[in-house]
Formats: structure tokens, C-alpha cells, sequence
């Protein structure tokens, strides 16, 4: 049996599913695409090319097996995009959840089937159907389970809201220890400044208690300001609209002392290591094409 242990983004990496490039399938169309920045490489033809974005993942299998943790990776399926394995499914505590997501995306989540049948039956978990929810809008803080979600009426209209309200209830449901709490995100389906597609793209801690964070990412602003004022403003690292863009907050943490961040993240990666943490730098740019990046690729499994 697997052993199951997150309960929160900065504990000791033990073991993750890293998502895979390869066999990522031809350039999609502009109706294929799920997200407004991968819309805006296809319009302008600088879409990623397999090879490049295959290289950009083994960099960071690389930097993982370093710090001894385990990487498990998906079973490869012929041209289908594989990569970004943290909207798949998710674990907090020993319990792996397994996410509703866009239909089209279904055969991602078999592909690891055969790490699923590895973990006790009686914790994992799908909730129903109309509970929409995907990892990277779901981060566990200490007591806490932040999660991204679009209250909006027009949820339906925008394929860039992930997570629906119903998801916060179902969560609560299923830890009634924890403090589920909700965070309204900015969405658009064409403008990729003006979109938090999911909760990691405009927040994630980092250390012990610090934060990086995007104002804009929040559509209600007492919801930003309670996260800086749990914070401390001196602990937080303030992103801009163009480094959000390029996905800043979307790093990983191997534990408080080690992040994983894309190399060209100059201003962060200088921020984290005045406050004490290696920053192991990757070529991640040809995958942030897609709207995601470090964090949205790696699904934890284990944590100590």
C-alpha cells in the first residue's frame, strides 16, 4: 500500500507524481484550447514544441531525485497532454481525491491509475458529479484548506472556472477538522493577465509562513486582505500582472528550506534566498505557454 501524508505545501517531498510531455500530441486548435494563455500561443504560433517541454520536465525529475524523493510518472498515452498532473486529483492528510474535470481530460486521471490502485480503497474519494474541484485551486495550510473557487452565476460560461462552490461543502464534509476556507478568483476565457485560472496561480506559501501573492488575482478584496494580514505583509512577496502572466507564484516546495523555480524568476528566486531557502532553478518556459507551471505539474503524495 502507498502511504498518503499532505497537510500542507511545505513539509518534507517524500513522493509525487511528476505529470509527463511526452507523446503530448500535435498543437491544438484555437476551439481546443482550455485556457487563455495557451489560446494566445496558438494564435501567434509560438505553441510549445514536445522536445523542449520533455527537456523542461526532466530538469525537474532531476532536481527531485536529488533531494531523494520518490517521482512516480503517468502511463503514457498517444498523443494526449499529460503534464499538468495537479488538476487530476489531489491529497490532503491520507486521503486521495480524485478531481471532476473537464471531460476531455478523463484519460489523464487513468493513466495513473496504477498509482490510485496502490492506496487503500477506502481513501480515495470522487466526489459527485456536480462537485467541480482540481488540485491546483486546492492548497492545505495547517488548519486550514484554502481553496480557489468562481462564485459567479455565469460559472458555465467560463472554462477557465474549475472549481464551484459546491466543492468548498464537499471538502467540509470530508474534513470536519479542518477550516475549509474560500477564496473568489478573477476569471477570463480570452485575457490570460486578467485570468487566476487556478488558486496557485495568484497564491501559494512558501517557507515557514511566508507567501507569494497577486492582488488582482482575487475578484473580492477583504478575501486578499485576510491572507496578507494572516501573513504579514513582511512575509509576503507581491507579485505583478506581467509576473503573474509568466506564472511566479506557480513554484514547488521539496520542504521549507528547497523550492523548485522556473530560472528566469530573478526577483523571486533573489527574495527567497535573502530568507534563507535554495532555490533549484529549471527551464520552465516552454511549459508556462500552457497556463500552468512547477506546481501545477507535481501532485504530492507524500509528505514527512
Amino acid at each position: 500500500m502507498l502511504s498518503l501524508n499532505v497537510k500542507d505545501e511545505t513539509s518534507k517531498l517524500k513522493s509525487v507524481v511528476l505529470g509527463t510531455a511526452e507523446s503530448n500530441g500535435k498543437t491544438p486548435t484555437a476551439e481546443e484550447a482550455y485556457d487563455p494563455k495557451s489560446l494566445q500561443h496558438i494564435k501567434e504560433g509560438t505553441y510549445p514544441q514536445e522536445t523542449d517541454m520533455v527537456a523542461e520536465m526532466n530538469a525537474v525529475e532531476k532536481v527531485l531525485k536529488k533531494y531523494d524523493v520518490k517521482v512516480y510518472r503517468p502511463e503514457i498515452i498517444e498523443n494526449y497532454n499529460q503534464i499538468f498532473s495537479r488538476d487530476i486529483g489531489f491529497v490532503i492528510e491520507d486521503t486521495f481525491i480524485k478531481a471532476n474535470i473537464l471531460p476531455d481530460r478523463n484519460r489523464e486521471l487513468e493513466a495513473i491509475d496504477y498509482i490510485i490502485k496502490q492506496i487503500n480503497p477506502k481513501k480515495v474519494v470522487q466526489f459527485p458529479e456536480d462537485v467541480h474541484v482540481e488540485g491546483g485551486d486546492v492548497i492545505p495550510y495547517h488548519d486550514y484548506i484554502f481553496v480557489g473557487i468562481y462564485r459567479g452565476e455565469d460559472y458555465k460560461d467560463f472554462i477557465t472556472a474549475r472549481t464551484n462552490p459546491k466543492a468548498i461543502q464537499a471538502l467540509q464534509e470530508l474534513f470536519p477538522n479542518k477550516i475549509v476556507k474560500s477564496f473568489n478568483l478573477r476569471k477570463s476565457n480570452t485575457d490570460p493577465k486578467n485570468n487566476a485560472l487556478h488558486l496557485d496561480c495568484c497564491f501559494q506559501p512558501v517557507g515557514k509562513d511566508l507567501a507569494v501573492i497577486h492582488k488582482n488575482g482575487f475578484l473580492e478584496e477583504k478575501e486578499y486582505n485576510w491572507l496578507v494580514s494572516n501573513f504579514k505583509k513582511e512575509n509576503i512577496f507581491e507579485v505583478t500582472k506581467e509576473e503573474m502572466y509568466n506564472m511566479f507564484s506557480n513554484f514547488f516546495s521539496i520542504s521549507e528550506e528547497v523550492v523548485v523555480s522556473e530560472k528566469n524568476f530573478t526577483r523571486l528566486n533573489n527574495w527567497l534566498r535573502e530568507r534563507g531557502i535554495t532555490v533549484e532553478e529549471v527551464p520552465y518556459a516552454e511549459i508556462s505557454k500552457q497556463g500552468g507551471l512547477l506546481r501545477c505539474s507535481t501532485l504530492p503524495l507524500e509528505r514527512i
